[in-house]
């Protein structure tokens, strides 16, 4: 299909017609080989169950700009197993939209399903998150840590980034102090598009300064290329990736840019994106990639509780020797050189 779409972008066939042939062609592999589909992925090879990063709340471009952060999430660094992670991140959940309705600042439902706030700053989001947290019965930073998309392609170029909340104008000095700022206060252990796809030297010089400390997540920058991913490693301008199979448009880009992250030691996350079905796919690429992450959106609508409930079945399946990832530690030098149960 590659070779005979013969453009960059996909433009004669049609990405979401290749990546959805892609998927259906891997589908009949593995049911012809009578093996699950993460299994027909992995062959022998061991796998883990992906750590699950989950939306409480969503902003930016999402939810109507009520807050500039696009995702800010949670990891279950202590939880023993998938069904346990589950279990807490349905507390959180449900204490946050508790916290939200009493203070009366819940607006609905953001498209991936977390719940869309009306905060006045996005500090006073890091700051609810927190409080779900412990209202849950859980230790921020030591059970539970959180994962933000600041997305910020959305409200910068060139440089120069406009914060919607208060309208503040910043510089990429400016947005990397702010982002500094965030981890030195708040149990942050990933942050995906920190800067602008466009500020390659932002993303360098916040790695340098936060690689060591946190996941640096390329999306919007990386787009599930290969060959970004291969730059990235050379520029130490990231320390982990997205992986997006209707990003790249194949099931075979989507690994070879899962391939490339691996071998420069990055951090991977498979991910789902905005405007998802209920297919089961990536859930399935998580566990036979043995990617280590896993992200689909939040704890409440369909197309997102799908892919959670498979990797429950999932989990059964392995039985005894199911194993939950843990987030990779970042080394002197901001790459993957062990792992860690906490922050």
């Amino acid at each position: 299909m590659i070779a005979c779409d013969g453009t960059p972008n996909k433009s004669r066939f049609g990405a979401n017609a290749m990546i959805a042939t892609s998927m259906a062609v891997l589908h009949a592999a593995a049911a012809a080989s009578d093996l699950p589909l993460w299994r027909y992925c992995s062959g022998e090879t061991a796998v883990q169950i992906p750590l699950p990063e989950i939306q409480i709340f969503g902003g930016g471009a999402h939810a109507g700009w009520r807050v500039d952060i696009q995702e800010c999430m949670v990891v279950c660094l202590g939880a023993a197993t998938f069904a346990e992670a589950l279990d807490w991140t349905s507390e959180v959940y449900r204490a946050a939209g508790e916290l939200m309705q009493r203070r009366g600042l819940l607006q609905g439902i953001a498209d991936q399903g977390g719940y869309w706030p009306c905060f006045r700053s996005n500090e006073e989001t890091l700051d609810a998150l927190m409080e779900a947290i412990a209202r849950a019965g859980l230790r921020p930073g030591k059970d539970i840590a959180i994962s933000i998309d600041v997305a910020a392609s959305a409200f910068g170029k060139s440089g120069r980034y406009t914060l919607a909340l208060d309208g503040s104008r910043l510089d990429t000095a400016g947005m990397i102090e702010l982002l500094t700022g965030w981890l030195d206060a708040y149990p942050i252990c990933s942050i995906e598009d920190p800067l602008g796809e466009d500020d390659t030297e932002g993303f360098v010089d916040f790695t340098a300064r936060n690689g060591r400390r946190c996941q640096i997540i390329g999306d919007d920058f990386l787009v599930t290329n290969a060959q970004r991913i291969r730059k990235a490693a050379a520029d130490c301008s990231v320390n982990s990736a997205l992986i997006k199979p209707s990003q790249a448009g194949t099931i075979t880009e989507a690994r070879e840019a899962l391939d490339a992250g691996l071998v420069a030691g990055f951090g991977m996350i498979v991910s789902g994106r905005s405007g998802d079905s209920e297919d089961l796919t990536v859930a399935h690429l998580a566990v036979g990639w043995n990617a280590g992450q896993l992200k689909v959106g939040s704890f409440a609508r369909s197309e997102r509780m799908a892919k959670w409930n498979e990797l429950l079945r999932i989990e059964e399946q392995l039985g005894g020797t199911a194993r939950l990832a843990r987030l990779p530690f970042f080394g002197e030098h901001g790459i993957r050189s062990g792992l860690r149960r906490g922050v």
